[in-house]
């Protein structure tokens, strides 16, 4: 069988390309320790509030300590659920001060809806039946917005909420 030279090229280069991809996967999976998140923690999506984390009074912020939060959120049909507030407004903003270290941790309860929150390493995907989390550290004040960043449906645009971070 004969190949032309521009044939072995090219399968040298794809073979070399396939190689430098199986070189970076094994250093990030052997020599860094980057998991899949297979062992999230599980929730039945038709009860969440069954876990003590997504019961009415939890949802929203928390303070944990001085300087540590924890942000408990229920995705759902176009609307992040914070709860609410000590007039039973709905929660839309959460104040958080500059330099506070966040944990936000969250489910849904019908469909895959994303995370984000922009300007920030906060992202993560909400999955019914499993509770995910991510930390953040807020460094300077402003205010950062959450989008849902994986399709949910027609009312997708929808679904923000903001992050006030003040000085104190």
């Amino acid at each position: 069988m004969h190949l032309h030279k521009y044939e072995k090229m090219w399968m040298l280069i794809g073979g070399g390309a396939l190689l430098i991809f199986l070189i970076m996967l094994g250093v990030g999976a052997f020599y860094q320790g980057t998991k899949p998140p297979s062992c999230l923690t599980t929730i039945d999506p038709q009860n969440v509030e069954a876990h003590d984390s997504f019961k009415k009074e939890n949802l929203g912020m928390q303070q944990l300590d001085d300087n540590r939060y924890v942000v408990n959120v229920i995705a759902s049909a176009f609307n992040y659920d914070f709860g609410t507030d000590e007039e039973g407004n709905v929660v839309r903003t959460i104040r958080i001060p500059v330099g506070s270290e966040v944990m936000f941790q969250g489910t849904s309860t019908d469909v895959v809806h994303g995370f984000e929150l922009a300007g920030t390493n906060a992202n993560m995907m909400l999955e019914p039946g499993y509770i995910n989390t991510v930390e953040t550290t807020f460094k300077k004040p402003g205010t950062y917005t959450f989008v849902c960043n994986e399709y949910c449906g027609t009312g997708h645009h929808y679904m923000t909420a903001t992050v006030e971070v003040y000085d104190e």
